[in-house]
């Protein structure tokens, strides 16, 4: 009687094949728990089987427990982004930061970071630098429109893909915000506000805005007008004024120090660029007495605006909600798929919300747990 055939197969590799024929036939990344469902391994197994097919190049992580196949069964060397950040002075910058290097660390991405220190000249030198590097693509986070020519011009050159955050650079993929559509979300809030404590009567609208930033980033002062004239639609022209703030708490309270000294106005909505600005405007009115006179809304929900609302006396109605802590994962499936030589949308926007004191414990439970120093010192002095 002859003895059956030995079976040499080994059923580790027969498993793991069974992952890369999955993978080829969905045109979607698949989860963890997508595999496991296909498969019937166990979940420990078969994150050991996706760990080691990444390890070899057949695979793509995309984001925590979320993979592809590679392109043309894996790159060649690991991927390796540039990241220029746009400073470590605000609390959104640093949140940003924190959530691309966590997920550039998931998708098994080598990020090089540099920091553009809110200076145009430091965002052109680390242009230059990531080129020197030869790095696969960079994401560039500078608020300079100025500059934004130059370090397009510089990278695409060298032939490096760029995604630009917050603010658009010729050539680049754009990731951030909707700022005329922020703008309205926030201007609303305002008129309500003045509908609600003022009878809709106003002396004047001030807009804290960033020049240097360019017609996009000002969309979003011209959209909280809109906005602001969709609810008190006879407010006239002489009632507005736009102010640079330059973006910062200390600019911004300096150059509303001086308005307010000037100004007999005692019904004042004010709109500003970003949350640090925001608060030096009100800052302004807190230390003359005259907070009363002013309600006011930022953008960027940041902790310092929302530890702020959440006072009963704060005369902050709000802040439009950018959610810089998400950035990172959106930022970096964009990234991989232009790194792997597929269509991206030229643009992706940001989708806000209002947070108010009414929903900020909702929207962020956790903010007791922060402690001061992760905010921005600047504004420590104030409460």
């Amino acid at each position: 009687m002859s003895l059956p055939p030995k079976d040499y197969t080994v059923s580790a590799v027969v498993r793991a094949c069974d992952i890369l024929k999955f993978c080829q036939g969905v045109a979607h990344d698949v989860s963890l728990d997508e595999v496991c469902t296909h498969t019937n391994m166990t979940r420990p197994t078969t994150y050991r089987l996706l760990t080691t097919l990444v390890s070899c190049g057949m695979l793509e992580k995309v984001r925590k427990n979320c993979y592809r196949l590679s392109n043309a069964q894996g790159h060649k060397h690991k991927l390796r982004f540039g990241y220029a950040s746009q400073s470590e002075e605000f609390s959104f910058s640093r949140l940003v930061s924190e959530s691309i290097r966590s997920s550039a660390y998931h998708a098994g991405v080598e990020l090089l970071e540099l920091s553009n220190r809110y200076n145009p000249k430091t965002a052109i030198r680390n242009a230059e630098a990531f080129v020197r590097e030869r790095v696969d693509l960079v994401i560039e986070f500078q608020t300079s429109q100025r500059s934004a020519p130059i370090i397009s011009s510089r990278l695409i050159e060298a032939g490096i893909p760029i995604i630009a955050i917050d603010i658009p650079h010729p050539g680049a993929t754009y990731y951030g915000a909707d700022n005329y559509r922020a703008g309205i979300i926030g201007g609303r809030a305002l008129a309500q506000a003045c509908l609600k404590q003022w009878g809709g009567v106003l002396d004047e609208v001030i807009l804290l805005e960033l020049p240097i930033a360019g017609p996009l980033p000002r969309s979003r002062m011209t959209g909280m007008l809109a906005g602001i004239r969709e609810l008190i639609p006879k407010l006239p022209d002489e009632k507005a004024r736009f102010i640079d703030g330059k973006g910062r708490f200390e600019d911004s309270l300096a150059v509303m120090r001086r308005h307010v000294a000037r100004t007999k106005s005692t019904k004042i909505l004010l709109g500003a660029l970003n949350d640090p600005s925001c608060l030096g405007g009100l800052q302004a009115f807190e230390e003359t007495g005259r907070s009363e006179h002013c309600l006011a809304v930022g953008h960027n929900a940041s902790i310092e605006a929302r530890r702020e609302m959440r006072r009963s006396a704060s005369r902050l109605v709000g802040s439009v909600g950018y959610f810089p802590e998400r950035y990172g994962e959106a930022v970096l499936s964009l990234a991989l798929d232009k790194a792997a030589g597929r269509e991206i949308p030229s643009a992706i926007f940001v989708k806000h919300q209002m947070i108010t004191a009414s929903n900020v414990d909702i929207a962020y439970p956790h903010d007791a747990l922060f402690q001061r120093s992760e905010g921005d010192s600047l504004l420590f002095s104030r409460h």
